[in-house]
């Protein structure tokens, strides 16, 4: 299979071999561009916001991703809206399309995975995998420690709560937790009076 066929069948759902020459060395160059990222220093702020518009597919205006951050393909497959906060320890294994909406909030230790494997071992040995897009809406906060599975949507608004998995789409406006993660209740006027457990919200918004 040659490179171009790869490349259709990553974004496809289709199985390929990702062992391709062609394929590792286009990785690499993506791979360099992320390590000087990583090296930067948290002051050098219009350095860092430069190399991040080269790095992703798009990335929007005031978007932050502390560092260490780590990608397969160090965000060429990334789409972020504006207003995106990553805490320490972004994962995104971006082999296809992770597209994340405006003003996005991700805890410590989020894991974003478009990639996964066949269950077959003789196909694993090969080194095949197969891709399906991760989608997360509009401000949609993910705590610390969830995990977000292949082919999963989260819809605009909710939230996932700390040490999640989530393995199937989760809709919009809606508190969801666990593993698997699962809806516990719908976001409702009360969450515009109240926070903590009843505690009165005292900010102008």
């Amino acid at each position: 299979m040659n490179y171009e066929e790869i490349r259709r069948r990553m974004d496809s759902g289709k199985l390929y071999y990702c062992d391709n020459e062609e394929l590792m060395e286009s990785q690499m160059v993506c791979l360099d561009r992320l390590f000087e990222y990583n090296q930067l220093k948290p002051s050098k702020q219009k350095e860092k916001k430069a190399l991040l518009k080269e790095m992703f597919g798009h990335i929007g205006e005031d978007c932050y991703i502390e560092t260490p951050f780590h990608a397969n393909w160090g965000g060429k497959n990334v789409y972020f809206g504006d207003g995106v906060y990553a805490n320490f320890n972004l994962v995104m294994v971006d082999d296809s399309e992770i597209r994340v909406g405006n003003h996005v909030m991700m805890g410590p230790n989020v894991v974003l995975c478009s990639a996964t494997h066949p269950i077959c071992p003789e196909l694993r040995e090969k080194t095949a995998q197969y891709n399906l897009p991760v989608r997360i809406g509009d401000n949609v906060w993910l705590g610390a420690n969830c995990i977000v599975l292949p082919g999963v949507t989260i819809g605009e608004n909710s939230v996932i709560g700390a040490g999640s998995i989530v393995t199937k789409d989760i809709p919009a406006n809606v508190v969801a937790v666990g593993t698997p993660c699962r809806v516990v209740r719908e976001i409702h006027e009360d969450d515009r009076k109240y926070y903590n457990h009843g505690q009165e919200i005292d900010l102008e918004w």
